[in-house]
């Protein structure tokens, strides 16, 4: 880059696979670990991510980030700094439901959510909610970081497109414009002179199909 200074950047990791992804259930913060298929994910997928020389790595305190967030830290020798405030969103009575289900019980609310509008899913967060919890935590790791550092978000699809949204300065209706994150997949944000810029989006070593919450 000739020497010109980058500025933060933000990596935002989705953690691999679990068996109520494969299964189509709606985990939002239910506490699912990784399938073993999840775990080769993100072993496969920390190794690239070392190249990018992180500074920090954050994580969700859910099982299925924190073993992710685990792979990039064995490569790294970096420590892991857990938060709450990186869950995933709560869909209270939604979790644990196929998105059949949910269409079948509850929907009106899932048409609604579908068409846009505030919706607490299944009695849960609104998505706003998760991006006023989640992007003052990340920018407080960003400010921590030096000035051309690299900070690593290990979190879930719901909470990462939403602090996306959030930090690129979209309207809310029009964060679902950002498509989901497949299974250790990741999407990278820069900060430029008038704000964050996204850098990639859903990047990985091939394409995989997108499966989980987001779907």
């Amino acid at each position: 880059m000739n020497g010109a200074r980058r500025g933060p950047r933000v990596v935002f990791w989705r953690h691999g696979q679990t068996s109520w992804n494969l299964e189509g259930r709606f985990q939002g913060s239910t506490d699912i670990p990784l399938t073993e298929t999840g775990r080769a994910q993100a072993r496969r997928a920390a190794r690239q991510l070392a190249a990018l020389q992180p500074d920090a790595i954050i994580a969700s305190d859910l099982g299925r980030a924190t073993e992710t967030a685990a792979e990039l830290a064995a490569v790294t020798g970096l420590p892991v700094t857990r938060h709450q405030a990186l869950r995933e969103t709560y869909a209270g009575v939604w979790q644990g439901l196929t998105n059949t289900e949910i269409q079948q019980k509850y929907g009106d609310d899932y048409a609604a959510w579908r068409r846009g509008e505030p919706v607490r899913r299944g009695g849960g967060e609104l998505e706003t909610e998760v991006a006023d919890r989640a992007v003052p935590v990340i920018l407080e790791a960003v400010e921590r970081l030096p000035g051309d550092g690299t900070l690593v978000v290990v979190s879930h699809g719901g909470a990462i497109r939403t602090s996306l949204g959030r930090l690129l300065g979209l309207e809310p209706f029009h964060w679902e414009s950002l498509g989901g994150l497949s299974n250790c997949c990741w999407s990278v944000l820069g900060r430029g002179g008038r704000g964050w810029r996204l850098l990639e989006h859903n990047a990985g070593t091939l394409p995989e199909p997108v499966i989980g919450d987001d779907t």
